[in-house]
């Protein structure tokens, strides 16, 4: 079972991220932040995995510290769930038009986590959500996670639609990545032999 459930207290935060890589698409979703809620189950319909998230946050101050440790725990949930990455994919990608919005995401699950992040908003927040913190969110989950992730939008005028866009283009791409391919005999696809 590709499974994992990642606990993280700070001062700061408090999260709970359970998952499975292998599930129907179900989610449920409660970070104190509803646009960050949207996105995440979206990611999870997309992705075709089973997610829980619990989340509680300073809010109070800002929604940086919450929206950075989810997409820590998430990626460290992905991770743990992965194992030592053998047999799958390993790489995905996907360009998704969300009405005038095209995004293009392209990624490898191969334990060397990098972003790019080719993303611009006109907009300084998304309902109480400031715009600046989805780079945040996909940083601190491609760290975590060991995911090299590029991220473009390659035009686009809503705000709302360029950043769905950047979170069902993660979640094809993942899920696409993470499949198994019964041709590698459960080896890593790699020369090395490793991930």
């Amino acid at each position: 079972m590709r499974t994992a459930m990642i606990e993280r207290k700070t001062r700061e935060t408090e999260i709970m991220v359970s998952l499975d890589l292998d599930g129907t698409g179900d989610y449920d979703v409660d970070t104190g932040i509803g646009f960050l809620d949207h996105m995440l189950e979206s990611f999870a319909r997309h992705a075709m995995l089973d997610l829980k998230v619990r989340a509680q946050g300073d809010l109070h101050i800002d929604f940086h510290h919450t929206t950075e440790d989810t997409g820590i725990v998430m990626g460290q949930a992905v991770a743990k769930a992965l194992g030592e990455f053998k047999g799958i994919r390993r790489f995905g990608e996907a360009t998704i038009p969300m009405d005038e919005t095209l995004t293009r995401v392209a990624l490898d699950v191969a334990n060397r986590p990098y972003l790019v992040w080719k993303v611009n908003f006109t907009r300084p927040k998304l309902g109480e959500m400031d715009t600046e913190l989805f780079k945040e969110w996909f940083q601190a989950f491609a760290q975590h996670a060991g995911i090299c992730l590029h991220v473009e939008n390659l035009y686009g005028e809503n705000n709302h639609h360029i950043v769905e866009s950047c979170f069902k283009g993660l979640a094809r791409a993942l899920r696409q990545a993470v499949e198994i391919d019964d041709r590698l005999g459960g080896e890593p696809a790699s020369t090395k032999g490793v991930l």
